[in-house]
This record gives structure tokens, C-alpha cells and sequence, in this order.
């Protein structure tokens, strides 16, 4: 093994190309400091204290972008961030990939770089640093391979999640963290503007959703997520894949879709379209649905339980005869990942706070089509911020 040392150690020069993407990787105003703040690792070595773990595991994915900046890929090999609740933080790296590492945020941080072969045991390297501890944190993306491999090199320790830890950090997003996600509101917002030109009769969803998903691309994502385009019966079903139905006139479509742009952080808008003309009894569901998911908005704000906002946009549509034809939550939390905390569900009583950002996206599904709204939405200490603004209402398209 090869310990390199802080921001002053072996190899820490970065390109002038590696300086530029991560610049590129920022949302404007704001720089990459603020982003992703070199003090995250002594908070995230605070919050493991506080919840009984004597040090975080993290592997690729983004628990460790959050805390460094670094993204990297997941593979056999291992590559692991290593935070103790007591003592300094430690990046495991295979070498093929040192210069990636020394060309994110990662190289400017209080951090030492632990350099193996393809011959070494990182996994031992790290039990040895950490010594005689009785509880780590694993991320909970980690691989199966992975964790237990860190089970055999360190028997004595109880296994858990570091979430437990990091999710009070996580939650809560700071202003950086906010333009960065409203940079990818707006990104996607452009998308759907485009959209009802792919939506022609004749076509299919597949073909619908190749151009949606190059103008993602267009748009300024570094990766496409996910692009779901449900029309006709599909549209009663919330996550249809895109299949080789043919659009028709007189369809629904639901066109779910969103990304990750080059700050890491996620886009996700949903719109419903109708083709040529709006089906029967659409346009009374989907009022009902459009007031729904803008009082459910308007409910936002600090103090309000997660679980009240679902309750405001639920109530209304049981209300009008719908209740059964809701069949998921009404939101959950975006940032590093589409999916994350917090979730907009009954049972769920926590507080909103400012900074937390998450969708609300009520849909009503009864066949044989069916619609979502969805926007994505910041608490603030005034009520709430809207991070998408494209149309909202039954565009009619390809007619």
C-alpha cells in the first residue's frame, strides 16, 4: 500500500483539463468549495459519533460524491472512502485510478490517498487503519462482494448503515446544493417543451423516447435516468417502460423523465400529454388531479409533517371519487439520487425543514389512461420554491 499525503501531498497537480470539468461541474455563482465543502468529512465524522459508529465505509455512489466530490464507478475493485468517527479520513483507491481521484474536489481535502495494486489486500489495509472498532457504517449501495469481504477482514465489528449517520446531513441541501437543482428543474423543464413534437400518431413510445432521451442529453445532463412514455392503457401505469405500442390519436401519454447533470444532482419532471384530442372524462380527472398537486405544493412549508402534504393532495382526490386510482406516494426526495429522503407518504410525521427538496407528483390512474403531475419542490423558510415551471396543463399534441 501507498499512503499519499493531504492537499500539499504526492501527485496532487491537477491538469488544466481536470481543473476545467470540475468547474463545468458547478451550478453558476457558486463554486466548487461550496458544493461540495471540505468540512462534510469532519460532520460526517460528528454525525457517526452521535449515532454509535466508530467509522463510515463508503464505495462509490453518492454518499462518497457527497462527502468528496468524487465520482467513480462502481467495480470489483475496490475503491472506499473511509471516515472514522475519531481520527483522519482516508480514501482507498485502486492505482489505475489515482489520477481520477487526484482530479476531483477529493485532491483539495484534509484526506490521505491509500494507493493499492492489482496483488494488494485493501480490505485488510482498511481494518488494520481503523484497528479494534465495534461498529462501522457501509453505504447502502455497497456490493454484497464488498461487504462481506469487510465482514471477514473485520469480525469483530457489528455491520450498519451509514445512513443512519448521514442522512441528517444529506437532507438537508444548501444553497449550492439548491442551484444545483434547480439548474436540472430547468434543464428538464426545456425537454418537456419540446415534447409534444415526438408525440405523433404513428409512432411508437420507443421511438418517442430516443428523442426524448437526446434531448436530455441536449439539454445539459450527463446522463439519462430514466424516460418513461406511457400512452393509452400504458399511462395507467406509473412506471411503464417505453415498449412498441403505437401512439394513436385520442391517447393519454405520460412522459416521466429526468438525469443527473455534471454537478451529480438529479432532474425528474413528469407532464401528460393527450394526441389530437383529450380522451373522454380526461379533462374532469385531470382539473382534479391539477388542483390537487397545486395545493399539495402550496401545503409545503417548515413545520408542515411530510404525511400532511401527502394528506392535502390525496384527500382532494378521494374527494372527487379518485382515491382508489392514486396508487403511490405523493413524493420523495431528489439531490445526488432520483430517489431519496425525504418521502411525501402517509405514516411519515417528520418535520420539513428548510433545504429539503423533494416531488410532488399525485397522479390518478383509472384506466384505460391516466395522468401525474410532478414538480419538484424546495422548502424554505418562507413556504416553498418551485424547481420546475413547464406547462401544467393537458397539452394537446400531434394533432
Amino acid at each position: 500500500m501507498t499512503w499519499l499525503g493531504g492537499a500539499d501531498g504526492e501527485g496532487r497537480d491537477m491538469s488544466a483539463q481536470a481543473a476545467s470539468a470540475r468547474a463545468q461541474a458547478v451550478p453558476a455563482g457558486y463554486t466548487t468549495a461550496e458544493l461540495y465543502p471540505p468540512g462534510r468529512l469532519a460532520q460526517a465524522a460528528e454525525a457517526a459519533a452521535r449515532s454509535g459508529l466508530d467509522a463510515l465505509l463508503l464505495t462509490p455512489g453518492p454518499d462518497l460524491r457527497y462527502l468528496t466530490g468524487y465520482d467513480t464507478h462502481q467495480s470489483e475493485r475496490l475503491t472506499c472512502l473511509a471516515v472514522p468517527a475519531h481520527g483522519p479520513a482516508f480514501l482507498v483507491v485502486p492505482r489505475l485510478e489515482l489520477a481520477s481521484a487526484q482530479g476531483s474536489p477529493a485532491a483539495g481535502m484534509d484526506l490521505e490517498f491509500v494507493v493499492w495494486d492489482e496483488t494488494g489486500d485493501p480490505y485488510s489495509a482498511v481494518a488494520q487503519r481503523l484497528g479494534d472498532i465495534a461498529t462501522v457504517g457501509l453505504a447502502g449501495q455497497m456490493w454484497a462482494l464488498m461487504v462481506l469481504r469487510f465482514r471477514d477482514a473485520m469480525p469483530g465489528a457489528r455491520q450498519a448503515l451509514a445512513a443512519t449517520a448521514l442522512r441528517g446531513l444529506r437532507i438537508r441541501k444548501t444553497p449550492a446544493e439548491v442551484a444545483a437543482l434547480a439548474e436540472a428543474g430547468a434543464a428538464i423543464d426545456r425537454v418537456h417543451a419540446s415534447v409534444p413534437q415526438w408525440l405523433r400518431p404513428g409512432r411508437t413510445e420507443r421511438e418517442a423516447a430516443a428523442d426524448i432521451a437526446s434531448a436530455i442529453a441536449a439539454a445539459g445532463h450527463a446522463r439519462i435516468d430514466f424516460v418513461i412514455v406511457g400512452s393509452g392503457p400504458n399511462a395507467a401505469k406509473p412506471h411503464h417502460e417505453p415498449s412498441d405500442r403505437v401512439l394513436s390519436h385520442g391517447d393519454a401519454v405520460v412522459v416521466d423523465i429526468g438525469g443527473t447533470m455534471p454537478s451529480g444532482y438529479c432532474s425528474d419532471c413528469t407532464r401528460t400529454y393527450a394526441i389530437g384530442a383529450v380522451p373522454p372524462g380526461m379533462a374532469r380527472y385531470y382539473e382534479v388531479l391539477r388542483e390537487a398537486q397545486e395545493a399539495a405544493c402550496a401545503a409545503v412549508g417548515p413545520g408542515v409533517r411530510a404525511a400532511a402534504v401527502d394528506a392535502v393532495a390525496r384527500d382532494a382526490i378521494t374527494a372527487a371519487g379518485h382515491g382508489e386510482h392514486f396508487t403511490h406516494r405523493t413524493g420523495h426526495g431528489i439531490g445526488l439520487e432520483t430517489h431519496e429522503d425525504p418521502y411525501i407518504v402517509a405514516g411519515n410525521a417528520e418535520e420539513l425543514e428548510p433545504g429539503m427538496v423533494f416531488s410532488v407528483e399525485p397522479g390518478i390512474y383509472p384506466g384505460p389512461d391516466g395522468a401525474r403531475i410532478e414538480d419538484i419542490v424546495v422548502c424554505t423558510p418562507g413556504g416553498h420554491q418551485r424547481l420546475n415551471n413547464a406547462s401544467r396543463d393537458l397539452i394537446v399534441a400531434g394533432a
